[in-house]
Parts: C-alpha cells; structure tokens; sequence
C-alpha cells in the first residue's frame, strides 16, 4: 500500500502538472492588486472603454479596495442606451474611448443644480479616486472642490 500523502497526484504528470497549473492561475485570479504591476494601478481614465471601466471597478470591489456602494457612479458611468433604439448598447463591442473624469465632472455640476447633494459627494469620490489611481491627485482641484 502506497504512503499517504496530503496532496493528490495524478495518474500522470500531466495530471499533476495540470494541478499545479490551475493551482498557479487560481492564485493569480485571486492575488490583491497590491502585488500587481504599477501599470496595471495606474489605469487612465481620461481615454478608457465602459469595458475597460467596468473591468477595473470589479477588480476593486473583488480586491476590497471599493464597497459596492462606493462603486454605484463607476457603473452609472459605464451605461449607454442608443438613442436609436432607446435599447442599452453592449459595452463588449462598444470601443468608444471616455474621459470619465469629465464625464463624472459633468455628473457634478449636473448634481449641484439639481441639489442633489447625495449624487454629488459619491461623484465627487469616485473623481477624488480616478485621479488618485492616476497619480494625479495634485490636479484635483479645478473649482469644484475636487
């Protein structure tokens, strides 16, 4: 009888080596953001897809680094309804590039005239955090208070 072991092995290498494979991707799936490359925190948010958006706020809430109401004006952001079909256009084959932090600017001033005040702090956060990832938090203030 075979000694036990505390880690199954395969009826082949290929076997184990496909253990150790998906073990491999399954700690890079799961590995916080904090370990990955200064490239891939550094996101620009000035010319970025909804896809591309919505990808990188995942990976935030995924890594605990955005709570899910903390995320609600990323993904208001990276809504599009055609105004053709009145239908949501799918950000998968959407290529368009955006600044959203124009974009979320152009949310703020929206807010401030309608005093929606609540609208207007998580905008002003989610634009406080897109320049902070960018490592442009200096350029912050442009009169908005942000």
């Amino acid at each position: 009888m075979p000694p036990s072991s505390p880690h199954p092995t395969g009826g082949s290498a290929a076997n184990a080596g496909g253990a150790c494979s998906f073990a491999s991707m399954l700690a890079a799936a799961t590995t916080p953001a904090a370990d990955q490359t200064a490239d891939d925190e550094r996101p620009d948010f000035t010319s970025m897809t909804r896809q591309q958006l919505f990808d990188w706020m995942n990976q935030q809430i995924r890594s605990g680094r955005m709570s899910l109401d903390e995320s609600t004006p990323f993904l208001g952001m990276t809504m599009k309804i055609s105004a053709a079909t009145g239908e949501p256009v799918d950000m998968a084959s959407d290529g368009e590039r955006i600044d959203f932090v124009a974009k979320a600017r152009g949310g703020i001033d929206g807010a401030l005239e309608r005093r929606d005040y609540d609208l207007l702090a998580r905008l002003q956060a989610a634009v406080e955090r897109m320049l902070k990832m960018q490592g442009s938090a200096g350029t912050a203030a442009d009169g908005r208070g942000v």
